[in-house]
């Protein structure tokens, strides 16, 4: 019989060590692109706590730059790494379903 534990001990291992960037695509000051900041950094430090980047990209600012990631709506999060890229539109306020579209393990959390 094959023991895979130790296999599954290793993906753990492998999940845990990954560095997660991340890129906000943001139109200025607005309060959606405000709340899509606020929840994604609180997304970020409750289940990737010292293992995550987040760079916020200002279209207003750079327009250009919403061709390279192919940005269509606004605010629209990015998972540049760990690979496949990854991307959510929206203010990022359905915790749930961020966390699997960005194919993030949630921590369980301690009552």
């Amino acid at each position: 019989m094959y023991d895979d534990s130790k296999s599954d001990n290793k993906n753990l291992t492998e999940e845990n060590s990954k560095v997660w960037n991340l890129r906000l695509y943001v139109a200025g000051q607005t309060p959606k692109s405000i709340e899509a900041f606020a929840n994604l950094k609180e997304i970020c430090e409750t289940h990737l706590k010292g293992k995550y980047t987040i760079e916020v990209v200002d279209l207003s600012e750079n327009p250009e730059l919403a061709r390279e990631d192919q940005i269509l709506a606004i605010p629209t999060l990015v998972r540049k790494l760990p690979e496949p890229v990854k991307k959510i539109i929206g203010t990022l306020a359905n915790e749930e379903k961020v966390l699997v579209g960005l194919e993030i393990h949630p921590v369980k959390k301690v009552s």
